[in-house]
């Protein structure tokens, strides 16, 4: 008999900061999700549920996690902000044609498990 196994792990982990992603916060973002990406995590769920507001600080850190999260093989989904000034960001750079994006981190989630 012929018999072929294979394992699929795939680690996501869904990071949720809260308050304004500037210039004074946005590093401490970057770090987070570089240390995460460097420990190995390949799907990244960015809540930006309680984001009150980001500037192109914040945009960087979102487009340098997805390149790296890509290379790798993974991929990064964002939640929708609440907050319209944080809508209107990423309407407006195109990230919402760039990002998956969802309304709750629970269809973020259960979008990577059914494959969409």
């Amino acid at each position: 008999m012929n018999l072929n196994i294979q394992e699929h792990t795939l680690r996501i982990v869904v990071l949720s900061p809260v308050g304004a992603i500037d210039p004074l916060t946005a590093p401490t973002l970057r770090e987070n999700l570089t240390r995460l990406l460097d420990d190995g995590v390949t799907g990244l769920i960015i809540d930006l549920s309680q984001v009150s507001f980001m500037d192109s600080a914040g945009m960087s850190v979102l487009v340098t996690a997805l390149k790296r999260a890509r290379a790798a093989g993974g991929n990064v989904k964002l939640v929708w902000p609440k907050s319209d000034a944080a809508k209107r960001i990423l309407t407006l750079t195109k990230f919402d044609q760039v990002f998956a994006l969802t309304n709750t981190a629970d269809e973020a989630l259960a979008s990577w498990k059914t494959g969409k």
